[in-house]
């Protein structure tokens, strides 16, 4: 059985709370609004925002349907536009559903300067082991940006891994990690 999600003003949301719990749970898709850290079922008493990434993985699987103005999203052809998703945001969204994939809780990186960080167990379970930076197959990568993201890592104590898509548009992902001989 699916959640309903509105689209509404750029927005995706569940406004059920139960459904808005039980989307949030199966995986910490979204952000509850008016609660800043989740704890347990309790915590969420408000709609659940989620995410272009969330909101399109979700439909993928089946787990939510889309309305926009009552009327049903019918494809993930629809969504994309109604998402505005361009060609770096389509390459993005594979790496997202390539991680989510592997079983890992993938969230905005923004805070770190890059496009995710993801957890193995969930926000406030543990901490995210990895920061996740995308970088396009085919351009120079500035070893100045290798560094900058290397020091912030290990300042927080995160795993670097830099992303790409192959030609192919297969996943590739290299992780970095401090020596000290």
């Amino acid at each position: 059985m699916s959640v309903r999600a509105d689209y509404q003003n750029g927005l995706v949301l569940i406004r059920d709370v139960t459904g808005a719990r039980k989307i949030y749970f199966m995986g910490f898709y979204g952000k509850p609004l008016n609660a800043e850290k989740v704890k347990g079922e309790g915590d969420i008493k408000s709609p659940l925002i989620l995410n272009s990434y969330e909101a399109l993985y979700l439909f993928e699987k089946g787990f939510i349907e889309i309305y926009e103005s009552n009327n049903k999203v019918k494809d993930v052809e629809d969504l994309k536009r109604l998402l505005d998703f361009d060609e770096k945001k389509e390459r993005l969204y594979k790496v997202y559903r390539n991680l989510r994939d592997k079983k890992l809780i993938v969230r905005s990186g923004l805070k770190y300067g890059s496009e995710f960080v993801a957890y193995r167990k969930g926000p406030g379970i543990d901490h995210a082991p990895f920061i996740i930076h995308f970088h396009e197959y085919d351009r120079p990568f500035d070893p100045i940006e290798l560094v900058r993201i290397g020091r912030l890592s290990h300042s927080v104590k995160k795993a670097f891994i830099l992303s790409t898509l192959r030609p192919n548009t297969k996943a590739l992902y290299i992780i970095f990690k401090w020596f000290k001989p």
